[in-house]
């Protein structure tokens, strides 16, 4: 039994913290064309714009190191002292970001700087998410852990769409020579207020009900070797190990087509094919609105799935993206109306993904190798795949011409993500492996009352 406010304490701890640090990841990317690009690689023609996004893609190469570190110190030392390290990381290294001096300044120093840096965040992110949700999923209900799970995605879009929105104000209302000077400054100073926040919050926290039952019932499993985790995987969980990649890969793909690639296509891509020019103040208000309709419906999709399951909605969402996928790339290259329902279908996509993940990964293993294995197998899968999409689609756009690549990608992901959601066993409503059944105050029926209504004790 868990009180119901500490449960709501545990979810905002690590949703908080959660928007801090997905702020800080996103707004690179929505400042990557138009704007660092020309800050940190003004002298590279043509090819800015890729290799401002494999800048981009260098915070993936650190991710699964971070996840291998972080995710075995979590399982060792428990989940909300590695998340408080996490979210302070990520804050230092946005500001840090935020100070470096540009190419006019630096030369050839600037980009290797900003390398480095977004290899620092990487790290940091590597033990943040598996972390966060990790810690979500052992403090929620069994009957309710869809519906708390979603919180954490809706955590992240609220990153996403604050980065998006801040980068958008300083865009639309700074003049072009302020903002290359210094106006892009701004959102990256942003990070250390809400990177405080996230860590006041999780450092007051008490850690989760199922690693508490793990310690007072075995301690000895603190000093578990990082080989004998290993070998637990490989021999009792290579088939869940497989299907968390799989829709981890689906989910992701979809997830940085979106957030990531996708302002670079309509600004900056788009218009050097000739298909039309988009504006950086309407890519991004575009992004916001779809955003805003994902937190709108998120929550509600994760209800669902306490009800009817988490493999219908994944399938959903993998369906969709193999149907859709195409159609939805081509609709970005058909005016202000028809970007706007193209960005809304892979939304609609992504959020079948995000409200539902969340609360199915943490239940295919158990808690003596949770965050380790989550940390390890999440940030391989992202960095090998997804997080190394946008790079990958805008070389192949620019080598071909062909501008349907995203949508190859879309396709992709959602034949990874039928098989993964074929192969999935269904959790909803059932307690964590290696846990016991958990419920939560709120879930316990009412007192009875006296004849005056007032309550009384219930009987033990």
């Amino acid at each position: 039994m868990q009180e119901e406010r500490t449960v709501h304490r545990a979810v905002a701890a690590a949703s908080v913290g959660n928007v801090a640090e997905w702020y800080d990841f996103g707004i690179y990317s929505y400042l990557a064309a138009g704007v660092l690009d020309q800050v940190f690689f003004a002298d590279f023609g043509p090819w800015a714009a890729v290799y401002t996004l494999g800048a981009f893609a260098a915070a993936f190469v650190m991710r699964p190191l971070g996840g291998f570190v972080f995710g075995r110190l979590g399982d060792r030392f428990g989940r909300t002292k590695v998340l408080s390290a996490t979210v302070l990381i990520m804050a230092a290294a946005t500001v840090l970001l935020g100070l470096l001096p540009d190419y006019g300044a630096a030369g050839l120093l600037a980009p290797v700087l900003v390398l480095l840096v977004r290899m620092l965040q990487g790290f940091s992110a590597g033990g943040e998410y598996t972390g966060a949700l990790t810690l979500i999923a052992e403090y929620a209900p069994d009957r309710r852990r869809g519906f708390f799970g979603s919180w954490l995605e809706f955590s992240t879009l609220t990153g996403y769409a604050l980065g998006a929105g801040t980068c958008g104000a300083v865009v639309a209302l700074l003049p072009p020579d302020a903002l290359l000077t210094w106006g892009w400054r701004v959102p990256f100073m942003l990070a250390l207020p809400l990177g405080l926040i996230g860590l006041y919050l999780r450092i007051r926290l008490e850690d989760t009900p199922a690693f508490r039952q793990l310690m007072e019932r075995s301690p000895v499993l603190a000093t578990m070797t990082t080989r004998r985790a290993g070998q637990i995987v490989l021999r009792h969980y290579r088939t869940p190990a497989l299907v968390a990649a799989g829709i981890v890969v689906a989910w992701n793909v979809t997830n940085y087509v979106l957030t990531n690639y996708v302002p670079t296509y309509l600004t900056s891509t788009l218009p050097r094919h000739g298909e039309g020019d988009t504006s950086n103040a309407v890519a991004t208000g575009m992004q916001v609105a779809v955003m805003v309709v994902m937190l709108c419906a998120i929550v509600g999709v994760g209800r669902l799935s306490d009800r009817i399951g988490r493999k219908p909605v994944l399938m959903t969402g993998s369906v969709a993206l193999v149907l859709l996928g195409l159609p939805a790339v081509w609709l970005l290259r058909a005016g202000t109306g028809g970007q706007a329902l193209g960005l809304l279908i892979i939304g609609l996509c992504l959020m079948c993904f995000a409200a539902v993940s969340p609360s199915t990964l943490p239940a295919l293993f158990p808690t003596m190798i949770r965050y380790s294995s989550l940390a390890v197998i999440f940030n391989l899968s992202v960095s090998l795949f997804a997080g190394t999409a946008p790079t990958i689609i805008e070389a192949a756009v620019t080598a071909t011409g062909n501008l349907d690549w995203p949508g190859y990608y879309l396709i992709g992901a959602g034949l990874i993500g039928i098989v993964a959601t074929h192969f999935l066993r269904e959790h909803a409503g059932k307690p964590l492996d290696g846990a016991a059944p958990l419920t939560s105050s709120a879930e316990l029926p009412p007192p009875p009352l006296s004849e005056d209504g007032v309550p009384l004790e219930l009987p033990r």
